[in-house]
């Protein structure tokens, strides 16, 4: 029987998404892990794999439709021995997502293995019916197997309707004030649209919503970055070239081992109780041609520099080119936002909820500084911490500040 190829739901939030390229055509084989789309998320561009084997008989939707609702079919796929005759016989899909949506985390795709075994609850299953069930959010221990000694395979899944819940709001955001584009065309004004892609429209919804909801206040500190410099410089001669730490390098690696001496500043707000992360698990924001996307170092205070400066390098380029996997950006307990490199001294960021905290980093400057009563010159960084006031306090906030800065001032502290 024919198989509708469904929009899949590739991250939590997602319940719309832009088809943006067709790998296959009409006509293509395929087989089980086969990449056959690029589809634009609320967060990035994403590659999307067939979960059967057959040959595509129609695609539905054309390559580059945007707002195509989750759950949708997009294509058709025909099964040995079936004919472009038997597209209309496949079975009705899901209704699209609106106020719903199904739930389902991609992780990385698995190598393909004869069956799938759990502890406690030994469940045995092919892989075809496990991926379906992932994507359809289904419990295979609530199925019972049709195929040799009971393990569950594609049709004893392939009917069963996927669990939903609630989605987030997907409502456009509301500008306030005039709208622009009217005012624009009642006065005269020229002017060419930039249509908004699904990215920016999230991180917009998003910045307003931490702006309205949380109670931001801002403590801003100057760190000293003569002996950062220095040890930077020295470290980067001996790799000869293996490898290139950049300030922010230094900054993702005491922002971590801050958190790890003071934890009372990795935390997130929640109606019933602060959460309090055991990792410092650091997201930087990282511009792309489709707007800001904070990749994660995860674990950061446990790392080296070379390794988060590789790890950071890697993160950002994939960011850029919207490959990204969803575990990669999503989560994260504590942010920073670095714009020294365009040669801003100071400024403050807007929280990533649900984190309560997010550090701003300026350039370092020279300018007069005052040693042991003496005037000299010193390359002095100004960072500033935005603060969600309902888990973190001033008094915490300036403690965690204070040690941030002995990292970043004595950055051997680091090493040890």
């Amino acid at each position: 029987m024919p198989i509708n190829i469904l929009m899949p739901a590739l991250s939590p939030t997602m319940t719309e998404g832009t088809l943006a390229k067709w790998l296959k055509a009409e006509g293509d084989k395929v087989k089980a892990g086969d990449v056959i789309a690029e589809i634009e998320t609320d967060k990035a561009t994403m590659e999307v794999e067939a979960v059967d084997e057959g040959t595509i008989g129609k695609i539905l939707v054309a390559a580059g439709t945007a707002n195509v609702a989750v759950n949708a079919p997009i294509a058709v796929l025909l099964e040995d021995g079936e004919s472009a005759a038997d597209i209309s016989k496949a079975p009705a899909s899901p209704a699209p997502a609106q106020k719903t949506v199904t739930v389902e985390q991609h992780a990385p795709a698995a190598a393909p293995q004869k069956t799938v075994e759990r502890t406690g609850d030994r469940v045995f299953a092919t892989p075809l019916a496990r991926r379906i069930a992932q994507q359809k959010n289904i419990d295979l221990k609530a199925l019972k197997g049709s195929g040799p000694h009971g393990r569950i395979v594609k049709d004893d899944v392939i009917n069963v309707k996927p669990v939903t819940t609630t989605a987030p709001s997907s409502a456009p955001v509301m500008s306030s004030g005039p709208n622009a584009k009217t005012l624009a065309q009642q006065l005269g004004m020229n002017f060419t649209e930039l249509p908004n892609n699904n990215i920016k429209k999230v991180v917009a919804r998003r910045l307003l919503e931490s702006k309205q909801t949380v109670p931001h206040f801002y403590l801003t500190i100057d760190c000293r970055i003569d002996e950062l410099l220095k040890a930077r410089q020295r470290l980067n001669d001996e790799a000869k070239g293996a490898f290139k730490l950049s300030v922010n390098d230094f900054v993702i690696k005491a922002a971590a081992m801050a958190l790890k001496a003071y934890p009372a500043a990795n935390v997130a707000w929640t109606d019933d109780a602060v959460l309090q992360y055991e990792h410092a698990d650091v997201s930087v924001a990282v511009a792309t041609p489709n707007g800001l996307i904070t990749p994660i170092i995860k674990k950061a205070e446990t790392k080296g520099l070379k390794q988060i400066s590789s790890e950071m390098k890697d993160l950002a380029a994939r960011a850029r080119d919207g490959k990204l996997k969803p575990e990669e950006f999503q989560g994260g307990t504590f942010s920073v936002s670095n714009l020294g490199m365009f040669g801003i001294k100071n400024f403050g960021a807007i929280i990533n909820p649900p984190q309560a905290c997010i550090l701003a980093v300026g350039a370092g400057i020279e300018q007069p500084v005052v040693i042991d009563g003496m005037l000299a010159v010193g390359t002095v960084m100004s960072c500033t911490l935005s603060v969600d006031h309902r888990a973190v306090d001033g008094a915490v906030g300036a403690e965690y500040l204070q040690i941030f800065k002995s990292y970043i001032e004595n950055p051997v502290a680091m090493l040890v």
